[in-house]
Parts: structure tokens; C-alpha cells; sequence
């Protein structure tokens, strides 16, 4: 009996090490990294660990519904950010500018996944009615796509427009009592051509900041709204892998969404540029 005891705890150690082997995990791990990240350089992003599947597929595949959820997200938040802020600016302390600020505080204080979720149970329950939640690809169906997408965009959007929208209106103040824009009204110049031609530009370049901030809180976010609405997007990949504890794919997810966080910024910086002309790049 003990032989056999012996003989079973030796199979097992070995299959341990076999295990350990095709993982690549026999080695130090400095040189499990370095082995990692060359892989990626060469554009091997590994496989899963559940599945056996190459992450490059997955990604791929995954990739474009994140990123038309991020768009349409995007262009939602900026869409209604600056138009209100902007309107709270030049009817400042009048009843329009109270319901817009309140709005404001509205869009940042309530969280996005709370009314993603209430939005797939309460139409369901008293009114027969939810989302879309069948993932159409664009290029098949555009209609029934865009039909599947615009409620998660609205609510992403909306979550991030909250804070856009108070710093639009905190800048337009601020360049509407600069003097150049006194001397705009002094000259009889209208209303329109003051704000959208002097006022508006100056006072986007910390408003292009928050929306450099806030992309990578879009990441984070649509990792819930993906699941929540059943897009088979990188966020919910992530919250598969994080559940199955699948590290292949999680890290190299980290790995892209730290490098999109970085180009981000970069991009902002870019901008600043085109927006200030004092701001110059040698």
C-alpha cells in the first residue's frame, strides 16, 4: 500500500511538472516576462488558458464592438456636455442655468450601471419591453446594430457628460470676463460670433483635459455596460477572464488598456497645440 501511495504522489508530481512546463512556468520570473513580452512585441498575444484559443482571434473579434460602443459613447457625452454647458455659461445665475447644473450633478452622481440595470428590468416587468441583446454586426444589419448599441452608448455618455459639461461651464465663465471679450461686445459684434468664434475655443483646452481623463473611465465602464447588455466586447472578455481567472488574457488586456491611456494623453497634449497657439512643440 505504501508503494502505491509512493507511486501516486510521484504521477502526480509529475504531471505537475509537466503542467508547469507547457505554462512555461518551470523558469524564474523575470524570464516568464521577458518570454511574455517578447511575444507580444511580435504581436503573439498568448491563449487563453480555458479555452486553449489564440487571444489575437479573440481580440480581433472582440476590439470593433468596443470601440463603436466608445464612439458612439464619446460623441453622446460631447454632444450633450458642451451645448449645455455652454448655454448654462450665458444664462448664468437664471432658471435655464439651475436645471442645467442640476443635470450636471444629476449625470455624475448617479452611477451608470444602476441605470443600465434598471433599464433592463423595469420595461421588462411593467412593460414587456428590453434592449436588444443579440450582438448584430454592423456590416450585416446597420439598423438593428445601431438600434442594439444607442441605449449603452446613452447611458455610458451620460455618465461621462457630467463632469464635461460643469467644466464647460466654469471655462465659458472665466474667457467671458476676460476683456477681449468685453472689447468683442463693446464693438456691437453679435452673440453667436462672440462665443463660437473667441470665447468657445480658449475655453475647450481644459475641457479637452477632462475628456482626456475620463477615457480611460469609458474603459473601466464599459466593462459593466457590456455585461449588463450582453456586447461581446473586450470589457466583458475582461470580466470573463477576471471570473475565470484566465491571466493571459487579463494581463494583456491591462497591457493595451495602460498603452490606449498613454496615447490618450498624448493625443490631448496634441491638441493643446491646435487649440492654444502659444503652445508650441520643438
Amino acid at each position: 500500500m505504501a508503494a502505491s501511495h509512493g507511486g501516486e504522489a510521484q504521477n502526480i508530481t509529475q504531471v505537475v511538472e509537466m503542467i508547469k512546463h507547457q505554462l512555461g512556468m518551470d523558469v524564474p520570473i523575470y524570464v516568464q516576462y521577458f518570454r511574455w513580452l517578447g511575444g507580444v512585441l511580435r504581436g503573439d498575444l498568448g491563449h487563453s488558458l480555458w479555452t486553449g484559443r489564440s487571444i489575437n482571434e479573440d481580440f480581433l473579434h472582440r476590439l470593433p464592438v468596443s470601440i463603436e460602443l466608445g464612439i458612439m459613447a464619446i460623441i453622446v457625452a460631447l454632444l450633450v456636455a458642451l451645448p449645455i454647458g455652454i448655454l448654462s455659461a450665458i444664462r448664468q445665475d437664471t432658471i435655464t442655468d439651475y436645471i442645467t447644473r442640476g443635470i450636471a450633478i444629476i449625470f455624475i452622481s448617479v452611477p451608470a450601471f444602476w441605470v443600465g440595470t434598471m433599464v433592463m428590468v423595469y420595461p421588462a416587468k411593467y412593460l414587456n419591453w428590453m434592449p436588444i441583446v443579440v450582438y448584430v454586426p454592423f456590416l450585416e444589419d446597420p439598423l438593428n446594430n445601431l438600434k442594439e448599441f444607442i441605449i449603452p452608448a446613452l447611458i455610458l455618455g451620460m455618465a461621462m457628460s457630467g463632469t464635461t459639461m460643469r467644466m464647460t461651464r466654469t471655462m465659458m465663465l472665466e474667457v467671458l470676463r476676460q476683456d477681449y471679450i468685453r472689447t468683442a461686445w463693446s464693438k456691437g459684434l453679435k452673440e453667436r460670433a462672440i462665443i463660437f468664434r473667441h470665447a468657445l475655443k480658449n475655453a475647450l483646452i481644459p475641457v479637452v483635459t477632462i475628456v482626456g481623463m475620463q477615457l480611460p473611465i469609458l474603459v473601466g465602464g464599459s466593462v459593466i455596460i457590456e455585461s449588463i447588455f450582453g456586447l461581446p466586447g473586450i470589457g466583458r472578455y475582461f470580466l470573463l477572464a477576471l471570473m475565470q481567472r484566465d491571466y493571459p488574457i487579463v494581463s494583456i488586456i491591462n497591457l493595451i488598456a495602460a498603452s490606449f491611456v498613454m496615447l490618450c494623453n498624448l493625443g490631448v497634449d496634441l491638441i493643446y497645440a491646435y487649440l492654444d497657439p502659444r503652445v508650441q512643440y520643438r
